[in-house]
C-alpha cells in the first residue's frame, strides 16, 4: 500500500488535528517532473530526513525537541511506527507565493520553509494537498526497507491487515482507524481553504 513520507513533527501534527494540508514540490529525484498526486490514500510515514526546528513556527519548537529526541532514543532503529492514514480531499497548485500568507494557520511550517519551498523548483508549482487524517486504533510498527531511503515522496509498504482502506463500504464500518476530526470540524476547515486558495 501506498506511503508517504513526511517530517516527524508533521505526522504528530496531522494526527493530532493541528494541521489538514500537506505542501510538496517533490524531492531530489522528482525533481524533472516535481511532485505527482500518485494516490488519493496513503499511510503518514514519519521520517527525520531534513527534519529541522529551523523551518517550524516557534508555537511548535518545544513539541520538535520532544519528537526528535523521542525518535532519537527508540530501541530498535530498523523500525518505523506509522500511527495515520489521509484521504486526499482537494489539490490546489500554487505559483503565487502571496496566496500562502492566508494558509498560515492551517499548517506548523514558518515563513522561512515556505518561501524555501517556493523558490525549489521554482518552474513547478507548489503543490497543497488538503487531507482528511484518520488514526490507526492500533499503530504500525513496521521493519525500515534500506530502498525507502532518499529523497522520494512515495513509498510502498506490505500491511495486508490494512488492505480493506481501499474499498468503501468496508472503510466506512472499520473500527481500526477513527477520523481526527469530526465531520463539521473539518468541513469548516476545507471551506476556509477553498476561499483563501481556490
Amino acid at each position: 500500500m501506498a506511503a508517504l513520507k513526511e517530517w516527524a513533527i508533521v505526522c504528530d501534527a496531522l494526527k493530532d488535528g493541528l494541521q489538514t494540508l500537506l505542501l510538496r514540490k517533490g524531492g531530489i529525484l522528482e525533481y524533472k517532473q516535481g511532485f505527482e498526486v500518485k494516490h488519493d490514500s496513503f499511510f503518514l510515514y514519519p521520517t527525520l530526513e531534513h527534519q529541522s526546528s529551523e523551518y517550524i513556527q516557534s508555537d511548535y519548537r518545544g513539541k520538535f525537541n520532544r519528537t526528535y529526541a523521542n525518535s532519537m532514543q527508540t530501541d530498535d532503529q530498523n523500525y518505523v511506527t506509522i500511527r495515520a492514514w489521509a484521504k486526499v480531499e482537494r489539490i490546489y497548485e500554487i505559483l503565487n507565493a502571496n496566496a500562502l500568507a492566508k494558509i498560515n494557520d492551517y499548517h506548523i511550517w514558518n515563513k522561512k520553509y515556505l518561501q524555501l519551498r517556493m523558490s525549489y523548483n521554482a518552474s513547478r508549482p507548489l503543490v497543497v494537498l488538503v487531507i482528511r487524517v484518520y488514526k490507526l486504533v492500533r499503530p504500525l510498527k513496521i521493519e525500515i526497507d534500506p530502498k525507502w531511503s532518499g529523497c522520494k515522496s512515495w513509498i510502498d509498504i506490505k500491511v495486508p491487515e490494512y488492505d480493506f482502506l481501499n474499498a468503501t463500504a468496508a472503510f466506512n464500518k472499520s473500527d481500526l482507524i477513527e477520523p481526527v476530526l469530526v465531520d463539521s470540524e473539518f468541513e469548516k476547515i476545507s471551506y476556509e481553504l477553498e476561499e483563501a486558495l481556490g
